[in-house]
Protein backbone atom coordinates (compact mmCIF):
# COMPACT_ATOMS: atom_id res chain seq x y z
CA UNK A 1 0.00 0.00 0.00
CA UNK A 2 2.85 2.33 0.86
CA UNK A 3 4.36 1.87 -2.60
CA UNK A 4 1.01 2.39 -4.35
CA UNK A 5 0.45 5.62 -2.43
CA UNK A 6 3.93 6.85 -3.36
CA UNK A 7 3.41 5.97 -7.05
CA UNK A 8 0.06 7.76 -7.20
CA UNK A 9 1.61 10.76 -5.44
CA UNK A 10 4.32 10.89 -8.15
CA UNK A 11 1.57 10.87 -10.79
CA UNK A 12 0.20 14.05 -9.20
CA UNK A 13 -2.97 12.69 -7.62
CA UNK A 14 -4.14 14.46 -4.48
CA UNK A 15 -4.83 12.70 -1.19
CA UNK A 16 -8.56 12.32 -1.77
CA UNK A 17 -8.02 10.87 -5.23
CA UNK A 18 -5.45 8.40 -3.90
CA UNK A 19 -7.83 7.32 -1.12
CA UNK A 20 -10.69 6.76 -3.58
CA UNK A 21 -8.46 4.98 -6.08
CA UNK A 22 -7.12 2.55 -3.47
CA UNK A 23 -10.36 2.22 -1.50
CA UNK A 24 -8.76 3.38 1.75
CA UNK A 25 -9.41 6.26 4.14
CA UNK A 26 -7.72 9.62 3.71
CA UNK A 27 -6.25 9.17 7.19
CA UNK A 28 -4.33 6.16 5.88
CA UNK A 29 -3.09 8.21 2.94
CA UNK A 30 -1.99 11.01 5.30
CA UNK A 31 -0.15 8.45 7.40
CA UNK A 32 1.95 7.12 4.50
CA UNK A 33 2.21 9.92 1.93
CA UNK A 34 5.13 11.83 3.46
CA UNK A 35 6.79 8.82 5.08
CA UNK A 36 10.29 7.99 3.87
CA UNK A 37 11.12 4.38 2.92
CA UNK A 38 13.31 4.17 6.04
CA UNK A 39 10.47 5.35 8.28
CA UNK A 40 8.15 2.81 6.65
CA UNK A 41 10.67 0.03 7.24
CA UNK A 42 11.07 1.05 10.90
CA UNK A 43 7.29 1.01 11.30
CA UNK A 44 7.08 -2.51 9.84
CA UNK A 45 9.80 -3.78 12.15
CA UNK A 46 8.02 -2.28 15.15
CA UNK A 47 4.74 -3.95 14.12
CA UNK A 48 6.37 -7.38 13.83
CA UNK A 49 7.70 -7.43 17.40
CA UNK A 50 4.61 -5.93 18.99
CA UNK A 51 2.78 -8.37 21.25
CA UNK A 52 -0.96 -8.66 20.87
CA UNK A 53 -3.42 -8.72 23.76
CA UNK A 54 -4.73 -12.18 22.86
CA UNK A 55 -1.29 -13.81 22.52
CA UNK A 56 -1.55 -14.93 26.15
CA UNK A 57 -4.48 -17.26 25.26
CA UNK A 58 -3.46 -18.05 21.68
CA UNK A 59 -3.20 -21.82 22.24
CA UNK A 60 -6.66 -21.92 23.83
CA UNK A 61 -8.14 -20.01 20.88
CA UNK A 62 -6.52 -22.40 18.40
CA UNK A 63 -7.97 -25.33 20.34
CA UNK A 64 -11.45 -23.78 20.24
CA UNK A 65 -11.19 -23.10 16.51
CA UNK A 66 -10.06 -26.66 15.76
CA UNK A 67 -12.67 -28.19 18.03
CA UNK A 68 -15.52 -25.95 16.82
CA UNK A 69 -14.65 -24.80 13.27
CA UNK A 70 -18.08 -23.22 12.78
CA UNK A 71 -17.73 -20.95 15.83
CA UNK A 72 -18.00 -17.22 15.20
CA UNK A 73 -15.65 -14.60 16.54
CA UNK A 74 -18.59 -13.09 18.46
CA UNK A 75 -19.02 -16.41 20.30
CA UNK A 76 -15.30 -16.54 21.01
CA UNK A 77 -15.49 -12.99 22.36
CA UNK A 78 -18.28 -14.11 24.73
CA UNK A 79 -16.25 -17.13 25.86
CA UNK A 80 -13.24 -14.91 26.54
CA UNK A 81 -15.36 -12.58 28.68
CA UNK A 82 -16.74 -15.55 30.64
CA UNK A 83 -13.48 -17.44 31.15
CA UNK A 84 -10.97 -14.56 31.31
CA UNK A 85 -12.75 -11.65 33.06
CA UNK A 86 -9.48 -9.77 33.62
CA UNK A 87 -8.73 -9.73 29.88
CA UNK A 88 -10.53 -6.75 28.38
CA UNK A 89 -10.57 -6.86 24.62
CA UNK A 90 -12.92 -5.47 22.00
CA UNK A 91 -15.00 -7.54 19.65
CA UNK A 92 -13.23 -6.19 16.56
CA UNK A 93 -9.86 -7.14 18.07
CA UNK A 94 -11.10 -10.69 18.59
CA UNK A 95 -12.50 -10.78 15.05
CA UNK A 96 -9.17 -9.73 13.51
CA UNK A 97 -7.14 -12.07 15.72
CA UNK A 98 -9.40 -15.06 14.99
CA UNK A 99 -9.24 -14.31 11.27
CA UNK A 100 -5.45 -14.22 11.45
CA UNK A 101 -5.36 -17.53 13.36
CA UNK A 102 -7.67 -19.19 10.84
CA UNK A 103 -5.33 -18.16 8.01
CA UNK A 104 -2.11 -18.99 9.84
CA UNK A 105 -3.25 -22.45 10.99
CA UNK A 106 -5.47 -23.28 7.97
CA UNK A 107 -8.67 -23.57 9.99
CA UNK A 108 -11.45 -22.62 7.57
CA UNK A 109 -14.75 -21.31 8.89
CA UNK A 110 -17.34 -24.00 8.27
CA UNK A 111 -20.65 -22.44 7.44
CA UNK A 112 -23.73 -24.43 8.26
CA UNK A 113 -26.98 -23.61 6.56
CA UNK A 114 -30.32 -24.24 8.11
CA UNK A 115 -32.84 -26.28 6.21
CA UNK A 116 -36.23 -24.62 6.07
CA UNK A 117 -39.35 -26.24 4.86
CA UNK A 118 -42.71 -24.68 4.19
CA UNK A 119 -45.64 -26.25 6.01
CA UNK A 120 -49.25 -25.99 5.08
CA UNK A 121 -51.45 -23.61 6.99
CA UNK A 122 -53.71 -25.42 9.46
CA UNK A 123 -57.45 -25.18 8.87
CA UNK A 124 -59.36 -22.15 10.12
CA UNK A 125 -59.85 -22.19 13.86
CA UNK A 126 -56.76 -24.33 14.47
CA UNK A 127 -54.30 -21.47 14.61
CA UNK A 128 -54.08 -18.38 16.78
CA UNK A 129 -51.89 -15.30 16.99
CA UNK A 130 -51.24 -13.55 20.24
CA UNK A 131 -49.64 -10.20 20.75
CA UNK A 132 -49.15 -7.62 23.42
CA UNK A 133 -49.80 -3.98 22.81
CA UNK A 134 -47.60 -1.61 24.76
CA UNK A 135 -48.98 1.81 25.48
CA UNK A 136 -46.30 4.28 26.21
Amino acid sequence: MYLEIQQLKKLGLNKSQIARRLGISRNTVYKYINMTPEEFEDMLEHMEVRQKKLDCIKEKLITWLKQYPDISSAQIHDWIKERYPDLTVGESTVRCYVSQLRKEYSIPKIKTTRQYEAIEDPPMGQQMQAGRKTIG
